[in-house]
């Protein structure tokens, strides 16, 4: 009787939390009508590793990484004494004409593990900031401006592919392509040179990954043959469209495009705000083209999920571009929070763990078995495609999977899917009708049969 009352207590106590957050919040990426019925809302008490205790008492297994940010589980208690550490120090200083050590130490890591490529220059500043968005406005502003203060003025647009998602400031936003977050704020935006995306889920019969990739990479060349005077920069997502659906491609297309833009006195913008930090099997996905960028935009798991702050990464030679005596050549974006020594601190314990444990060598056992735990999904009659990048696994739904025939938009299969894996306690949060993992890297086996077990019954759920 006793667990009883706890029980009603605790709902009880949800339910007051749910009325008083919809009585003054504002949630995002969200149409707020939706909630509570359509769309339920769950107050969260407390994370640890994988899991997330609801203030019902429910546990909800994170499976997307609480928007892909999370690296080493929640509660990580090495980057959370970090924090506490470095607060009891200093919380924050202006970062314009102060310097700390935190803020230096977590710069000289990341240019140490940053991705190299033979006869190329290595990254060798790093710039602040506060989030991702904010990051890739910082690399096209300081494309921009270095060719600007070289004399290239003809150099005024940038080249983005379809399927992308960069963030949504506006100019972030102006180099995406998907039309949920795009389309109403179309007049405000800027209007890049989209090439089609090297997805390999558009591979024509009997084309191959890399083949399909060589194929886009041609129509790539093509838009830079007419128009690389006037262009600064290619932005892209290396190896995986993260929010365009979990779609992938083959690394040959990050290498025709490294020569590509090379060819035309272009910058490479590698947006790996999503994908950094192991998330595809290596460090940075540019590895596994074996390329380097003029700027590698990071966020999201750089401070292990526990702080908002983003870096960009770019050469000397963009550096060396704003020296000067007059002061409106320098780059003079601000942040007021750039360099903030709690994220600087959390970002530095989080690289302590990569260097202290195998992590990549265990994510690549932890990638295996996911792999094997979604083989069957490839014969639901319903799964059009299961397509994996190292941590990252995602299973497309489809009213015909043989033939790719999606479900109409206006049934919500994702939704249907993502209601039913929360009835099973696992937190698989769609993109359209695409269901995805991307855990935190700390998920064991029970953790992961728990997983498997709750997206079965999810798709089935979703799709009968």
């Amino acid at each position: 009787m006793r667990e009883d009352r706890n029980d009603r207590t605790m709902l009880a106590e949800a339910e007051a939390w749910r009325s008083r957050d919809l009585a003054v919040l504002w949630h995002p990426c969200t149409q707020m009508a939706e909630h509570p019925d359509t769309l339920p809302l769950l107050p969260i008490r407390r994370g640890r590793g994988v899991w997330l205790e609801g203030v019902d008492g429910k546990r909800y297994l994170d499976a997307v990484s609480s928007w892909w940010t999370n690296l080493f589980g929640h509660g990580e208690p090495r980057i959370a004494e970090a924090i506490a550490a470095q607060a009891r120090e200093l919380e924050h200083v202006i970062f314009a004409g102060f310097s700390h050590e935190p803020g230096l130490k977590l710069a000289e890591a990341l240019l140490r593990i940053a991705p190299r490529q033979a006869g190329r220059a290595a990254l060798a500043r790093v710039f602040y900031a506060d989030n991702g968005s904010a990051a890739v406005e910082i690399a096209l502003k300081m494309s921009f401006h270095s060719f600007a203060n070289r004399g290239q003025s003809r150099r005024t647009r940038f080249v983005a592919l379809g399927n992308g998602y960069h963030g949504e400031t506006l100019g972030a936003l102006s180099m995406g392509d998907l039309p949920l977050y795009r389309r109403v704020y179309a007049p405000l935006l800027l209007e890049p040179l989209f090439a089609p995306s090297p997805d390999a889920y558009e591979c024509e019969p009997g084309e191959s990954a890399e083949a399909v990739a060589l194929r886009r990479a041609d129509e790539l060349e093509a838009i830079f043959a007419e128009h690389g005077e006037s262009i600064c920069a290619l932005i892209l997502e290396p190896l995986v469209q993260c929010a365009g659906a979990m779609r992938m491609h083959h690394p040959a297309y990050l290498r025709r495009a490294r020569e590509i833009c090379d060819w035309h006195g272009a910058h490479l913008i590698a947006d790996e705000i999503a994908v950094g930090f192991g998330r595809t099997g290596t460090m940075f996905a540019c590895e596994q083209a074996g390329i380097a960028p003029d700027f590698l935009c990071l966020s999201k798991g750089l401070t292990g999920g526990f702080l908002p702050m983003s870096a960009v990464l770019t050469t000397n030679d963009v550096y060396e571009a704003f020296l000067s005596e007059s002061r409106d050549r320098g780059f003079l974006h601000s942040h007021s929070y750039t360099g903030n020594p709690l994220g600087c601190a959390a970002a530095l314990a989080s690289l302590a763990i990569f260097d202290s444990e195998p992590v990549l060598e265990r994510n690549r056992i932890t990638s295996t078995r996911m792999a094997e735990l979604a083989a069957p999904l490839r014969e639901h009659p319903h799964i059009a495609d299961v397509r994996q990048t190292g941590m990252i696994l995602a299973m497309e739904m489809a009213a015909d999977g043989r033939s790719r025939t999606a479900f109409p938009a206006s049934e919500r299969r994702g939704l249907r899917a993502y209601r039913a894996g929360l009835e099973r306690g696992a937190v698989l949060r769609p993109l359209g009708d695409v269901l995805y993992w991307m855990p935190p890297y700390c998920i064991d086996e029970p953790a992961l049969q728990h997983l498997a077990d709750a997206t079965f019954h999810a798709l089935n759920e979703a799709t009968r």
